[in-house]
């Protein structure tokens, strides 16, 4: 058959908000013109993020009753490692909320005293929490990583010439691990090959530095190694994370993605050392190791998320949602990062609103403009997020400005695709009234999440 389907059926539904475009611009002046301000009652379709907003099975709501709720001890823990252990193999399995307590926990223990830590990519928490440590993130994507119209396989990949690099010029001594995250969230969510991988953990290994995987999208990145990579088309997908973790030493994990779940993460490590470390912080930080801050119950639906999340027909499906959305728009013209990825469609800013400098935040600007117009959520990926000044002033943009549409797993279906695009293909149109935009007041940190904005 030639027509893809949603491998599941839908037993409850949601409200959808519907909103009047005065309503909008009246909600979006009320925000400052951040996204991350508007109330959810007054978004149509929210994609700002694919991160705790999956639709459950049938099966995880169900192991929700049989949540164990011991402080100590929990049985639903016990699962939830089984479970992980099962897909990484790793030695400890220490849960937290989600994925940025568990970068937290972990970078307490080893980052601390302006430690480097190289990855393919920093995300926005990521970095977030090693600066605010004084800790420094250093990024090392590939030279085509960067460039949004270049059609290649594995385009999240990490430059291991610059990793050999950055290791020389910081010092091995200096670098407490190095990290890959897949799939390449900052990059356009572009995956990792396994052999660039297996490469970095090669030379990391020469110099005694351990691996780490962000690997908040471990499943979808799988699938694009199976589908992508020679040698992996007749391994499952299960297979294929389990090589993928075994070059890693240890990995940290929001698991509202690949989880399946709602809420959720964890630290993995094989080290005994750095283990006792973190379980330590997780105390104080989280709560007690076998809930890490979570409610029992969720610990038992990450369990049955982390099966659900390796089923191939899932997978294809996922890939093939994004891959129709991404088709739609960019036949209409709309510059994206190509190719598409598995979580999310990333607009390239730069080229959708040229005549809008990255110091005044092109992708913000477009953001704004697609919920005006379609009561649409979505994210800047760009000099708002990651964009700084220099000592005397001056603007230092990213490599690239892009919009994010996080597509929420089991949630949309294809006409909620096909309003997305037409709402976006009508911003592409009308493209030259897209307007600069400054930041009126901004957080020391992660000022994203709060920042207010205005047009020039």
């Amino acid at each position: 058959m030639k027509t893809a389907i949603e491998p599941f059926k839908i037993k409850t539904v949601e409200h959808i908000h519907i909103t009047t475009r005065e309503e909008r611009e009246k909600a979006l002046a009320e925000a400052y013109y951040n996204p991350f301000a508007l109330r959810s009652d007054k978004i149509t379709i929210d994609l700002l993020t694919d991160s705790g907003t999956t639709a459950m099975s049938s099966k995880q709501w169900g192991a929700l009753m049989d949540g164990d709720e011991s402080y100590a001890g929990s049985v639903s823990y016990y699962k939830f490692e089984d479970a992980v252990k099962k897909i990484t193999g790793f030695k400890h399995i220490i849960p937290t909320h989600q994925g940025r307590a568990a970068e937290k926990v972990l970078f307490s223990v080893v980052a601390q005293g302006g430690k480097t830590i190289p990855n393919n990519t920093h995300f926005d928490t990521t970095r977030g929490n090693l600066e605010f440590i004084g800790a420094n993130a250093v990024d090392l994507p590939t030279e085509i990583g960067t460039r949004p119209e270049v059609i290649a396989p594995f385009k999240g990949n990490m430059d291991l010439e610059k990793l050999e690099e950055t290791i020389k010029k910081y010092g091995k001594e200096n670098i407490p691990l190095a990290m890959i995250t897949i799939t390449n969230n900052s990059g356009g969510g572009q995956p990792v090959s396994m052999e660039n991988i297996r490469g970095a953990k090669k030379i990391l290994s020469k110099y005694g530095i351990p691996l780490y995987l962000d690997c908040c999208r471990f499943a979808e990145n799988a699938y694009f190694i199976k589908t992508r990579e020679e040698g992996y088309a007749d391994k499952s997908i299960l297979e294929i994370c389990q090589e993928m973790f075994s070059y890693a030493d240890g990995a940290t994990m929001s698991a509202k993605k690949d989880g399946m779940s709602n809420t959720g993460g964890f630290i993995a490590t094989n080290s005994d050392d750095i283990a006792e470390r973190c379980r330590t912080n997780l105390i104080v930080m989280e709560g007690f190791i076998t809930y890490g801050g979570l409610a029992r119950r969720d610990l038992e639906a990450l369990a049955i998320g982390f099966e659900e999340v390796v089923d191939e027909n899932y997978l294809k499906y996922r890939v093939a949602q994004s891959k129709g959305l991404a088709d739609e728009i960019t036949a209409a013209g709309v510059p994206i990062v190509l190719p598409a990825g598995a979580h999310a469609i990333y607009i390239d800013a730069k080229s959708f609103a040229p005549h809008i400098e990255p110091k005044n935040f092109p992708g913000q600007s477009i953001a704004c403009e697609i919920y005006r117009v379609g009561g649409i959520r979505t994210t800047e990926i760009g000099s708002l997020m990651f964009g700084k000044e220099d000592k005397d002033g001056n603007h230092i943009a990213p490599p690239m400005e892009l919009v994010r549409l996080a597509i929420p797993r089991r949630v949309y279906t294809k006409s909620h695709m096909e309003y997305i695009a037409e709402a976006i293909i009508e911003v592409y149109n009308n493209r030259n009234n897209l307007r600069p935009m400054k930041i009126t007041w901004q957080a020391p940190y992660l000022r994203h999440f709060t920042c207010r904005c205005a047009y020039l």
